[in-house]
């Protein structure tokens, strides 16, 4: 039977543990949900955005052929460079969803190279970094410390390189790795091609808009929409990301700190068997030794 000091200190030790897994669940459920609103406003600028330059997009294939046509709107199958951008935490302690990521980024790794390609990884996140570090993987880019705090400034000078490498011709097909936020309780892991830009064909009628340019800006307009479209979906994964890092935290430290309850009824169940029987034992020792005097 373990002794009763032994089992007292562990009930203390889990008890604390389980303050510490409390607080970081009420410190993450505060995160979620400012990540949330920027999340939600985010997300309909980007819808936004992307209808817009669908629309002039179409307006602009009206007038333009196959040689002037915007290179980060043609799509190419025949890919032979590809560029991973993938996000992770900066910290743990968020259960599965730094591994998720790393584990379809090695996926798409695979694949690519199984199919001829060559694949360039750029990541975002201490985890990520530290992982493929350790597995001796080389890393074109990386960042740490903005998918903890993500600014659009800070996206935009990431998205850059990867965007000039893209229209000199160095790599041929950029992708986004990131686990997204789906609900409170879950995530979503989301793999997104970035470049060229998959954009449907939509009739547009010929009439006249706030989205009429002239023929001698087509290109300039077309162009400066398409950056920022980059660079607007860089920072909206990372928000994305954010939230749902936020949220995988948040389930982890409140599954901790059942956990710790439970271990801690455990402990005092164990820790009331043992002072029973420390009982029990010592009144046999009494009762042996007034036997013993008789």
């Amino acid at each position: 039977m373990a002794n009763l000091k032994d089992i007292s200190r562990q009930i203390k030790s889990v008890k604390n543990t389980k303050k510490t897994t409390k607080a970081m669940k009420l410190v993450s459920s505060a995160k979620l949900k400012k990540a949330q609103k920027l999340s939600t406003q985010s997300k309909s600028y980007a819808l936004n955005i992307a209808d817009v330059m669908i629309k002039i997009a179409t307006k602009v294939s009206m007038v333009q052929n196959d040689e002037n046509q915007n290179k980060a709107l043609v799509p190419n199958d025949n890919a032979k460079i590809i560029d991973i951008i993938f996000i992770t935490a900066d910290k743990g302690l968020c259960g599965g969803f730094n591994i998720t990521t790393i584990k379809k980024v090695r996926e798409l790794i695979t694949t690519y190279k199984k199919s001829g390609r060559d694949v360039r990884l750029r990541a975002i996140g201490r985890k990520g970094v530290d992982f493929f570090k350790f597995a001796g993987v080389e890393l074109l880019q990386k960042e740490v410390g903005l998918s903890a705090n993500p600014t659009y400034e800070k996206a935009t000078k990431f998205i850059k390189n990867v965007f000039d490498d893209f229209e000199n011709g160095i790599c041929d097909k950029v992708v986004i790795v990131h686990n997204g936020f789906l609900n409170m309780l879950s995530q979503e892991l989301k793999v997104t091609e970035l470049l060229p830009i998959n954009i449907e064909k939509t009739k547009v009628e010929n009439t006249e808009s706030m989205l009429d340019i002239e023929p001698d800006d087509d290109k300039e307009v077309l162009g400066e929409l398409i950056q920022k479209y980059i660079e607007f979906s860089l920072y909206y994964s990372l928000i994305d990301s954010l939230s749902a890092e936020h949220g995988a935290r948040m389930q982890a430290m409140e599954n901790a700190t059942n956990n710790a309850n439970d271990k801690v009824n455990d402990l005092t169940v164990e820790f009331n068997k043992a002072r029973q029987a420390a009982i029990t034992t010592e009144l046999i020792e009494i009762i042996s030794g007034v036997e013993a005097q008789k």
